[in-house]
């Protein structure tokens, strides 16, 4: 009886241990797989925008680049507050590159993405 009393506290404590490691891989691949998805997004609206730049305009009005441009601010969301330098979060950086052209901006999140290990999804 004394050992089994000895050994209930410890498979507590392992089984505990265990749920947070579960969790916690499984919280990483989440942020993982939003940021793989983020930098996806921002690079596809880099070659929108750059092909839009040597293109002429659509004649019937439809706005690629903004539409591409609106699924990475949804891929962005989960993230906004992920810092990404210079006193900015990915939000406010996404938002002064894709908005208003802002070229510092649009660098700190391409390295935010360099930083992620998905340099190759950005230009």
């Amino acid at each position: 009886m004394r050992r089994f009393r000895a050994v209930v506290p410890v498979l507590a404590l392992v089984a505990v241990a265990a749920g947070c490691a579960s969790s916690e891989g499984t919280d990483g691949r989440w942020l993982t797989e939003q940021r793989e998805n983020y930098c996806t997004q921002l690079g596809t609206w880099q070659k929108a925008r750059n092909a839009a730049r040597t293109e002429p305009p659509d004649p019937s009005g439809y706005d690629e680049v903004g539409a591409v441009a609106q699924d990475a601010f949804l891929a962005m969301r989960p993230l906004r507050d992920e810092t990404v330098g210079g006193g900015r979060t990915l939000g406010e950086a996404t938002a002064a590159a894709m908005n208003d052209g802002d070229s510092e901006a649009e660098g700190r999140v391409v390295r935010y993405c360099g930083d992620a290990g998905f340099e190759t999804l950005t230009r």
